[in-house]
């Protein structure tokens, strides 16, 4: 296979150095410091642009930061480059999502194909359920999301947020409207 000339191939010190600033970046993102992290990503990515935890990360910098549609391009590489890697698609679906309440149906969709992916590849993979039933909640679509919060609530006993959903649905108060003052 041959390259463009112009094209640049990676070398093995860039190779490092890209990996050494992955490595930065995350520790920063660990620290809740999402724009601190930023330009290392992007530096790593320019320095190997087939890295997928650099792409991984700098998508989940910019959703942290509220910069979902930032973030949409690259952990669609990312997902190109790691197509089984169940975090990439839990990732794309915030992205794909941005914030509920103001998320279209398109985007609503688009998050729950990659939610999707991200189940049939770790039926455990944390908080996805849950994302999947407030989706589905939000559409009114309540047998759906009481499923998800259900399976969120397999997968991690102890999720308060799902419990109080599903108890919320068992009990009858979702769908209810207050009776006019008269």
């Amino acid at each position: 296979m041959s390259k463009d000339r112009n094209t640049k191939l990676p070398r093995d010190g860039d190779l490092d150095r890209a990996r050494r600033l992955v490595g930065e970046a995350a520790q920063l993102l660990g620290q809740h410091r999402p724009g601190d992290a930023v330009p290392l990503l992007l530096k790593a990515r320019e320095l190997e642009p087939d890295n997928a935890a650099a792409a991984i990360n700098l998508g989940g910098a910019y959703i942290l930061q509220g910069k979902h549609k930032q973030a949409v391009p690259v952990l669609e590489a990312a997902a190109r480059l790691e197509p089984d890697n169940a975090m990439v698609w839990t990732n794309l679906a915030a992205a794909y999502l941005g914030k509920l309440p103001f998320a279209t149906p398109a985007m609503q969709d688009k998050a729950i194909v990659a939610f999707k992916s991200a189940l049939r590849l770790d039926p455990r993979a944390p908080h996805v359920n849950y994302n999947l039933g407030l989706i589905y909640m939000e559409r009114q679509d309540v047998e759906q999301a009481a499923l998800h919060f259900y399976a969120a609530l397999e997968t991690d006993p102890n999720d308060r947020d799902a419990e109080l959903w599903l108890n919320r649905i068992r009990n009858g108060e979702i769908g209810k409207t207050e009776p006019p003052e008269g």
